[in-house]
C-alpha cells in the first residue's frame, strides 16, 4: 500500500501539460480524433481525469494546443525577414525563418520532383529541411517553398492534422495556428514585391491551396480498405493503377485529354506534384507583380 502510494505520488509529480499534450498526440497519430478521449489518456497517464483537466483545462483546448505543438515544430517562427514591404530583394536574414536551401529549389514548376526528393520530414526540422541548409541569402521563393512543405510533411504524419488547421482557420482565424501560418507565409510574399494591396489574398490563395492538398491527401488516407497504412508504396501504386486504366478506358473520343495524361497521373509523386503547385503560384506572383 505504501509502495503504491508512492509510486502514484511520482506520477503525479512528473505530470504536466506538455506530457500530456505528447500523449495526445500520440492518441491522435495512432487511431485519430476518436482516439482522443478523456478515458485513453488516462490510462495511459495513470491519473484521473481532474489532473489532465487541472492542466489543459478541456479536450477543445488539449486538442488546439497538439495542433499548436506540432504547428510549432513544423514552423520555426520568422523571426526577421531581410526586405521591408514590397522591396522584391531581402533575404539577408531569411536563414532566420528556416527556408529552403540551394538543393531544395524547384528550379521552375516542371522540376519540382527534385526538391520533393531533397529532404523529409523529422530529418532535419521541416520547415528549415528542403536541402538542409539555411544560408544567409536564401530567396523569398525558398522560403515559400520551405513554409509550405513543412505544412505539408506534418500533415503527412499526422492524418489529423488537416482538418484541425483547416477548421481554425475557417472557425477560429484569431488563434494560435492561423496568424502563425500567414505570418510565416506573408513576410517572404511580401519580400517578393507583391503590392500591399494584394497581400491578403496573394496569402490566401497560398494557404488555402496549401490546407486543401494536405485535407486531399488526408482524406485518401482515411479512404484506404482494410486498415492498410495508407502511405505504403504497394496500397498507393495499386490505386494509382486502377485510376489511371479507368481513364484510358473511357470513350478516346470523348475524353482525349484523360488519356493523354492516364500515364502521367499514374507516375506521379504526390510531394512534388504539391511542390508544382507551389510554383506556379509563384510564377504567377512573380509575373503579375509591379515592373
Amino acid at each position: 500500500m505504501v509502495m503504491r502510494t508512492r509510486q502514484s505520488q511520482r506520477r503525479r509529480q512528473v505530470l504536466s501539460r506538455e506530457r500530456i499534450v505528447e500523449t495526445a498526440i500520440e492518441l491522435l497519430d495512432a487511431g485519430g480524433e476518436g482516439a482522443l478521449t478523456v478515458r485513453a489518456l488516462t490510462e495511459r497517464l495513470s491519473t484521473g481525469a481532474g489532473a489532465i483537466y487541472h492542466h489543459v483545462g478541456n479536450m477543445n483546448e488539449l486538442g488546439q494546443a497538439a495542433t499548436e505543438t506540432v504547428i510549432a515544430d513544423a514552423l520555426p517562427w520568422p523571426v526577421a525577414s531581410g526586405g521591408g514591404a514590397g522591396e522584391s530583394g531581402g533575404a539577408e536574414e531569411a536563414g532566420e525563418t528556416g527556408g529552403a536551401g540551394e538543393s531544395g529549389k524547384a528550379e521552375g514548376s516542371g522540376r519540382a520532383g527534385k526538391a520533393g526528393e531533397s529532404g523529409k520530414a523529422g530529418e532535419s526540422g521541416r520547415a528549415g529541411e528542403v536541402g538542409g541548409s539555411r544560408g544567409p541569402r536564401e530567396r523569398p521563393e525558398d522560403r515559400i517553398r520551405a513554409v509550405a512543405l513543412g505544412l505539408y510533411d506534418a500533415a503527412t504524419e499526422h492524418s489529423w492534422l488537416a482538418s484541425r488547421l483547416a477548421a481554425q482557420l475557417t472557425r477560429e482565424p484569431w488563434g494560435a495556428v492561423t496568424p502563425r501560418i500567414f505570418e510565416s507565409m506573408g513576410r517572404p510574399l511580401r519580400d517578393l514585391g507583391v503590392p500591399r494591396g494584394d497581400w491578403f489574398t496573394t496569402t490566401s490563395t497560398l494557404v488555402h491551396y496549401v490546407l486543401g492538398a494536405t485535407s486531399q491527401n488526408a482524406q485518401a488516407a482515411d479512404d484506404v480498405p482494410g486498415g492498410a497504412p495508407p502511405d505504403t508504396e504497394e496500397v498507393r501504386a495499386a490505386f494509382l493503377d486502377t485510376a489511371s486504366r479507368a481513364w484510358r478506358d473511357l470513350d478516346p473520343e470523348e475524353y482525349p485529354f484523360l488519356h493523354d495524361i492516364a500515364d502521367q497521373m499514374r507516375a506521379h509523386e504526390d510531394r512534388a506534384q504539391f511542390l508544382a503547385g507551389i510554383d506556379l503560384i509563384l510564377a504567377g506572383v512573380t509575373a503579375s507583380r509591379p515592373r
